[in-house]
């Protein structure tokens, strides 16, 4: 109590002394040194606020006069009252009184000249936090503004926002314009209840001087306004306002506007003009670290299509490198991808764009070009079980348009804290006009577009529809051309692939029909449609106006694909409400060219083949069995037809293969738990039996996930590694997941797209617990792979052996009983009644399966079976239920893997030899890796005579080769082949040239398929023979070898054109990316290639920077003697191949242990060799650059993919990582120019090209790396960071800059 009476006497003394000292006349520096002592000597801290609020309320409104405000400048001066504080006190009790006291007006503006920008002293104030806190309860800003963050910094920025908007509004209201401007929630300069003063009744000569002195504070305050947008402390203060106060921005931005407009005091102006106030608060205007961020993302790349090398430029495709991979990988059908293409293209699209700087005309350009590449590697394809054109054709023509409208409709397409204004719309049809641009300019690359010879007649259709709407004839929809036999035209189409981009662009609302009007896009003119048109002929205009589904529609329905959606709603109508042959005649059409080559309306066709496999449950349906027997027919037409391994990889491509097992699993279940006497007579006459449907629906199943490879036992990082998730589990995860989604505007259109889907196919989650047969086998199914059999002998599966061995054998010894004993059966071979066919459930049959096939390959082993006996026992097993070939590829493969059976000579007496053309087989695998630098001398060192193998995969490979290569056994070789050459990967050189040498010499045409799977192999063997692959990948496309493929480096040293065969008939050497490519899936162990791809980025810095000592040119920035632009583009081309092939070879998880794990540990670890200088310098580029693609490729540049649930975590750690090094936490053992160039470049890509992510990350970290980037003088670099870290970081960026102020 006594003290607060103190303190009150104090101030009364304060103002006492000051009335005393304004009435005496005395100086007024003489008052203020008085005074500075009297506060001293009662401990008042200076400055202070509250002899600001004395001062200020002495002066509003009793002693407004001359002396007052003397003695309030020069306590300013004298630094004993806050001058922000005053600044805000004044303009509370000033601004709304400025009419009736102009001339306080014009001092309050004065002090704002001399006071505003000194911002420095400001914030290195002893008081600064209570003063900004004082200034937040005087202008009440956190309410008005409604931001929560109230630190020092924040409020600041807030109060140089509210001085510039209380000038802008009383500019527009002394101007009569506050009525233009807009509805607003809050108005600063509302009068203030105050006492009149009198003044309002001036003579003439007064009002006439005030009038004078009101139209010159108008004026005064409009250069103010112009002065703060303008001034280099303020305007990037201003700036982070912009970014993160969108809202508000926006509003004052609006008013500014209209003051621009209509002000006649701008007008008057000499020293400001209406277009540099609207250019400073214009979107295009850069400031600060915007400005940097152009140089620096100039400085470190150079977009130039050049055919010439990149010894200094890199071409305008090597930007696009990554796309080129992930589209070459989406073609390797040895296993299916649950993540659709859409969303990962569009992941890196957008990645690519945002770290490139490029405009999205770029963007949509490499994208097309990649796409065509693809096609062109399938040129001159080789024969063999793998996808083939029709998958590369989807990727072109259905799956990038896709890529394409999501792109031009993403929502999440500006940063979170964006600073440009332009409308959603806007931006939308801004796109729009790019990709426009893009496509026209396509049309000139005349080698990419050159359609292959399957498509020649779809190109040709395609051109002739743009002749003849040029021309003028109407032919409406392409149902036309049913009518037209192309070969009647008289003018000669020649289309080709641009013509079909244009048009499934065209179909989909991404073009309209202007683009039929292209310069160059047709030539030459149609005067008339030809005159012989035949009155019908079947086709899907027909079929749409009525016609029925008679045997030779079908046919012409099956070979020609439907154009619009609502063709095949109606074959899709006629499935679900048709008759029984109906019903299978539309899911034959469904199946047909609409599915392969109906690029417009594709997905439409897969998502109508789903649902037609999960039927709903009639109304009127009261049967004991499921509702799916009475389907059977038209699943079957649909099993077999999307059996094919183009199809199951379209199906891939688009992201249904968690719908399609999800719908394969009932099926399976259903018609496993079927006794075979139940069959269906087809209309072909041919009968169908319940193991027909079960094996079809298993088969297909079990191509959907690695089901013959042991679960691995390790996890990459966070995150199990991609094939071990393949999993029924985690695919019916996947698909459950797409049950779910948020609804929101910012997830990603194709999430949206698979939600729906999956929606209306089956509403509810599925579980593996649904299907207890299929639980049951899997668990089987697993505990085979990891353990030997047991159990059997008092098991009732025993019966079942019996009798399948008993039909498998019958024929042996003159069907005389032949006894043996293995480890888990004792039976006999043969018997009385043999010869009939066990009637039994197929999962029954399944679960016997492995202990029949241990029983025969036992006899084998002892002799009571021949080879040839064994391989026709096992093939009239797989025969009669063609299933249970799954099972024996599970059970040969994990008996390979545990070694116990001796090796079986392959002499070509007991078992067949590859003699013939082994030799051969291993001179074509040498010459393959020899094309690519690889060396493994030691795997060819001892091959010889005699040739053994695992009985296991002697008796499978025998196995396979029985089997004819028609079209009803090419549906289980597709499992079975895959199988083959992962068993025999799995076994001891040259087990795999040994499976290849027989398959060639049964199908000679399979031989370079055959030949370079083998070469696959050998990097199984041998991990430095994937790092000596690796390093050829960036040797090559770096242009760093003139003695391999290509000198010129880029996309096309790197994945070469495919497949191939020269003058001689034999198949060309592949490119060392594209045999990367069909080799990562089977190295078991993808951990090390963390530290090898680090590896070898550094050594090819290293050849770079040697490579790039020039002669000093004037257009060339130095660091020592290497070209820093030409270098760094190189090293950036580099980190973006090496963060390719990491991201593509272990996905997320990989990425995740290399951000996480593997680069602290790299920076914290002593490296023998000291690189030094630029060598150090770019070496840290290139690991920033690395760094920063993988998590773009990883997580995606913003929130939309699911991926990017996980950056936060890995991100904050690494960030965490980086400023515990910076303040001294953590000892480095690198070199410290490769660390500080590691953190420069990776925070710069951040903050300049990614500020979502920095947002994410946690403020405290971010203020912590900001002031380690300071003390490293990187004081712009440390801003640009804080700018990008949204309103938590906008309070500390703001002191930054005003610290920054020389």
């Amino acid at each position: 109590m006594a003290a607060s009476i103190g303190t009150l006497r104090l101030w009364d003394n304060v103002l006492e002394l000051t009335k005393k000292s304004q009435d005496k006349g005395s100086d007024p520096l003489l008052w203020a040194i008085h005074l500075s002592s009297q506060l001293n000597s009662a401990g008042v801290s200076l400055p202070s606020p509250d002899l600001a609020n004395l001062l200020v309320s002495h002066i509003c409104w009793d002693n407004n006069n001359p002396i007052s405000w003397k003695f309030l400048e020069k306590a300013l001066i004298s630094n004993i009252v806050p001058p922000l504080l005053v600044l805000a006190l004044l303009s509370t009790r000033i601004i709304p009184k400025r009419q009736t006291q102009p001339a306080a007006f014009r001092l309050y503006m004065e002090l704002l000249k001399r006071h505003a920008f000194k911002l420095k002293s400001h914030v290195e104030s002893r008081n600064y936090e209570v003063i900004m806190s004082s200034i937040d309860n005087v202008l009440h800003l956190s309410q008005i503004y409604g931001i929560e963050v109230k630190d020092p910094g924040s409020i600041l920025l807030e109060f140089i926002l509210s001085i510039v908007w209380q000038l802008v509004e009383a500019a527009l209201e002394d101007e009569g314009l506050l009525e233009l401007t807009g509805e607003r929630k809050f108005k600063w300069n509302v009068p203030q209840d105050m006492e009149l003063d009198g003044s309002g009744s001036y003579g003439g000569k007064r009002n006439e001087y005030q009038e004078i002195l009101q139209r010159g504070n108008t004026l005064m305050a409009v250069e103010l306004i112009g002065l703060f947008l303008q001034n280099k402390v303020t305007s990037r203060i201003l700036f982070l306002a912009r970014r993160n106060m969108p809202t508000h921005w926006r509003t004052l931005v609006q008013d500014i506007e209209v003051l621009a407009v209509n002000s006649s005091a701008l007008r008057n102006s000499k020293v400001l003009t209406p277009e540099i106030l609207l250019q400073s608060i214009s979107d295009d205007r850069k400031i600060g670290s915007e400005e940097t961020k152009a140089n620096y993302l100039q400085e470190i790349q150079t977009i130039i299509s050049s055919s010439a090398g990149i010894s200094h430029k890199v071409s305008g495709s090597s930007l696009w490198i990554s796309i080129d991979l992930a589209l070459e990988d989406a073609m390797d059908g040895s296993q299916v991808d649950t993540t659709s293409a859409i969303e990962i293209i569009t992941r890196l699209v957008k990645g690519l764009h945002a770290l490139n700087g490029t405009r999205w005309y770029d963007c949509f350009l490499g994208l097309w070009m990649a796409a065509l590449r693809l096609v062109q590697r399938e040129r001159d394809p080789i024969e063999g079980p793998m996808p083939r054109l029709d998958t590369r054709l989807c990727m072109l023509l259905s799956i990038t348009p896709l890529v394409v409208s999501d792109l031009l409709e993403d929502e999440d397409s500006a940063p979170q804290n964006n600073i440009y204004y332009q409308t959603t719309q806007d931006r939308k049809e801004d796109r729009r006009r790019e990709l426009v641009s893009s496509l026209q300019i396509l049309g000139d690359y005349h080698s990419l577009l050159t359609p292959p010879q399957p498509v020649i007649a779809a190109a040709n259709q395609a051109a002739a529809k743009a002749l003849m709407f040029v021309s003028g004839i109407d032919v409406g929809s392409s149902a036309y051309f049913d009518l037209v036999n192309m070969k009647d035209m008289a003018n000669n189409f020649s289309g080709n692939l641009h013509h079909l981009i244009v048009e499934t662009c065209i179909a989909r609302n991404l073009l309209d029909t202007s683009a039929y009007f292209w310069p160059g896009y047709v030539t030459g003119h149609v005067n008339q449609i030809p005159h012989s048109m035949p009155a019908q002929v079947p086709g899907w205009s027909t079929f749409m106006k009525g016609a029925p589904l008679t045997p030779v529609m079908v046919n012409a329905l099956v070979s020609e694909p439907a154009s619009s959606l609502a063709e095949l709603e109606k074959v899709f109508e006629i499935a679900v409400k048709g008759s029984d042959d109906e019903k299978v005649a539309a899911a034959t059409i469904l199946c047909g060219a609409s599915l392969i080559r109906g690029w417009n309306v594709q997905e439409h066709s897969i998502y109508f083949i789903t649902r037609l496999l999960s039927p709903p449950l009639p109304a009127n349906y009261s049967g004991n069995d499921s509702h799916l027997i009475a389907y059977a027919p038209m699943l079957n037409v649909l099993l077999v037809g999307i059996a094919p391994i183009d199809c199951v990889q379209i199906f891939s491509l688009h992201g249904l293969v968690p719908q399609l097992a999800g719908s394969l699993m009932p099926i399976c279940e259903v018609f496993g738990s079927c006794v075979p006497n139940i069959s269906w007579t087809l209309a072909t006459g041919e009968e169908m039996s319940a193991h027909a449907v079960f094996s079809n629906a298993f088969a297909l199943l079990l191509k959907l996930w690695r089901f013959n490879h042991p679960p691995l036992e390790y996890g990459v990082g966070d995150v199990p590694p991609v094939g071990s998730q393949l999993t029924p589990e985690y695919i019916l995860l996947m698909r459950n997941s797409q049950l779910v989604s948020s609804g929101s505007v910012y997830e990603d259109r194709n999430r949206r797209r698979l939600s729906a889907v999956a929606k209306i196919s089956c509403p509810d989650p599925i579980f593996l617990d649904s299907f207890p047969k299929l639980k049951a086998w899997y668990r089987q199914h697993q505990a085979c792979l990891v353990s030997t059999l047991s159990g059997l002998r008092h098991s009732p599966v025993h019966q079942i052996v019996d009798s399948l061995l008993s039909m498998m054998f019958r024929k042996i010894n003159g069907n005389k009983p032949l006894d043996f004993v293995s480890e888990s059966s004792s039976t006999s071979l043969g018997s009385e009644d043999a010869s009939l066919r066990p009637k039994l459930p197929a999962w029954d049959i399944l679960e016997a399966v492995p202990f029949v096939v241990d029983a025969a390959l036992t006899a084998c082993t002892h002799g009571r079976l021949s080879p040839r006996e064994l391989c026709t026992g096992l093939k009239d097993l797989a025969d009669f239920l063609p299933a249970s070939l799954a099972i024996i590829v599970s059970y040969f493969s994990a008996e390979v893997s545990r070694g116990v059976w001796k090796p079986v000579f392959m002499n070509g007496t007991d078992w067949p030899s590859p003699a013939a053309n082994l030799s051969i087989v291993e001179e074509h695998i040498k010459n393959i890796l020899a094309a690519t630098n690889v060396n493994v001398p030691r795997l060819f060192a001892g091959i010889s005579s005699p040739f053994t193998l695992p009985l296991p995969l002697a008796a499978f490979l025998s196995l396979t080769i029985t089997y004819k290569l028609d079209t009803s056994s090419q549906r289980f070789l597709n499992l079975a082949g895959p199988a083959l050459e992962s068993l025999a990967a799995g076994c001891p050189w040259p087990c795999t040239p040994i499976v290849s040498s027989l398959w060639t010499q049964k199908v000679k045409k399979w031989t370079d398929f055959l030949v370079f799977s083998s070469s696959r192999t050998v990097f199984l063997h041998d991990n430095h023979a994937v790092a000596q692959l690796l390093k050829s990948c960036f040797t090559v496309t770096l242009g760093l070898n003139n003695s391999l493929v290509s000198t010129h480096g880029g996309v096309g040293a790197l994945l070469g054109h495919g497949f191939g065969s020269n003058l001689y008939g034999e198949m060309s050497p592949v490119a060392p990316g594209f045999l990367y490519l069909r080799v990562y899936r089977s190295i078991r162990d993808i951990m090390f290639l963390r530290e090898d791809i680090i590896s070898i980025l550094l050594q090819c810095v290293k050849d770079i920077a040697s490579n790039g000592k020039t002669p000093k040119g004037k257009h060339e920035t130095k660091y020592g003697q290497v070209s820093v632009s030409a270098s760094l583009t190189k090293v950036k081309l580099a980190a973006q191949l090496g963060a390719s092939f990491l991201w593509i070879s272990g996905g997320q998880g990989l990425v995740q242990s290399l951000i996480n794990e593997t680069l602290p540990s790299w920076f914290i670890s002593t490296h023998k060799e000291e690189m030094g200088g630029p060598v150090s310098m770019l070496s840290g580029y290139a690991l920033g650059y690395f760094t920063v693609f993988c998590g773009a490729f990883a997580w995606g540049v913003d929130s939309s993919m699911s991926a990017s649930k996980w950056r936060p975590r890995f991100l904050g750690s690494h960030m965490e990582f980086l400023a515990s090094a910076l303040n001294g936490k953590i000892t480095l053992g690198c070199d410290p120019i490769t660390w500080r160039s590691y953190v420069t470049s990776f925070v710069n890509s951040m903050a300049g090209c990614l500020p979502n992510w920095v947002a994410e990350v946690d403020i405290e970290v971010l203020k912590r790396l900001s002031k380690g980037l300071v003390h490293w003088n990187e004081e712009e670099l440390a801003l640009k960071l804080l700018e990008s870290g949204g309103v938590g970081t906008m309070g500390a960026a703001a002191e930054l800059i005003c610290q920054s102020d020389s």
